[in-house]
């Protein structure tokens, strides 16, 4: 696998592993704790903005 490859992938299961650390801040954790609703609130904002880098890199390595 090459570096551009593992870093392709490296993205899409930090942005996997963001949302589920979203779904369980809010969905599934019966405590209301507000460290808790921050960081899954920091995780919603990062898997918004991993795919953007994704995309970003993807096409920008394309070039190489």
């Amino acid at each position: 696998m090459s570096l551009k490859g593992f870093h392709i992938l490296f993205i899409t299961l930090s942005t996997l592993l963001c949302v589920f650390v979203v779904l369980w801040a809010f969905v599934f954790s019966s405590y209301a704790e507000t460290s808790l609703k921050l960081f899954g609130g920091i995780c919603a904002v990062m898997a918004i903005i991993l795919p953007a880098y994704g995309i970003r890199f993807y096409r920008k390595s394309r070039e190489i």
